[in-house]
């Protein structure tokens, strides 16, 4: 084997452990979701408050007598009050889309889309499972910039839409229809907290043999690339 297949295979046995184990990205992919919905917040508060004084400004320059004592009063109300709501109001881009919509939206939102649902579901869910839902949002992440390049009418992309926009939901809200007490009751062998999981893990695998089977191309496309690049440029493995 070459140098190259050797990488190839590494890379491969890499991936194999990550799916075994789930990673570590987990958690710093939670922070950085956090940190990223805090900035848009933060801006959107800026900018409201902004406006506010704008407002102020213009109202005191068009009045003959300025805005006066109450002027300024309602104007530190104004600010108090839009720095709250913004703070509590999520944006819109923040807020997670209804589960029907991920059956139509595009193909290259979709993976973000459903990350998005899915971690709106995270707190309902019992820990084993929002382990998993970390793992799958990951997996998600990976796979969102592959369907950049995919046709929307491919039977890879009509497969992804399927697990990804139809199927995941269907069954995170078959579970969160089960009343509470009878979630961890047995039945048929199972409970269905347990029939979460298994169900979530086989997703979560899916997605990632997915994410394999659409990078086959570039990795056989880098590897033919690669020993043309050996014969053409090098003799008996030196450079020329």
């Amino acid at each position: 084997m070459s140098e190259v297949d050797d990488a190839i295979a590494a890379a491969r046995a890499s991936w194999s452990r990550i799916s075994d184990t789930g990673g570590q990205p987990a958690a710093p992919r939670r922070a950085m979701r956090t940190r990223g919905q805090g900035a848009r917040r933060m801006k959107r508060i800026a900018l409201a408050m902004l406006a506010v004084l704008v407002a102020a400004f213009v109202a005191g320059l068009i009045l003959p007598t300025g805005i006066g004592i109450m002027g300024v009063f309602l104007t530190l109300v104004a600010l108090v009050g839009v720095a709250v709501l913004f703070a509590v109001l999520p944006a819109a881009s923040d807020r997670a889309p209804p589960p029907e919509k991920l059956k139509t939206v595009d193909i290259k939102a979709l993976p973000a889309q459903t990350e998005r649902w899915l971690h709106a579901q995270r707190r309902l869910l019992p820990a084993p499972a929002q382990h998993l839902v970390d793992r799958i949002g990951d997996r998600l992440g990976t796979l969102a910039p592959q369907l950049a390049r995919v046709d929307a009418n491919s039977e890879s992309a009509l497969e992804i839409r399927r697990l990804v926009g139809e199927q995941l939901p269907a069954f995170v809200d078959d579970y969160a229809r089960v009343p509470e007490p009878l979630r961890r009751t047995d039945r048929n062998g199972r409970t269905p907290d347990a029939a979460l999981v298994d169900g979530l893990s086989v997703i979560e695998r899916e997605i990632a043999a997915m994410t394999e089977r659409l990078a086959q191309g570039d990795l056989d496309s880098l590897q033919t690339r690669s020993r043309y690049l050996e014969m053409k440029y090098t003799s008996d493995g030196t450079p020329t």
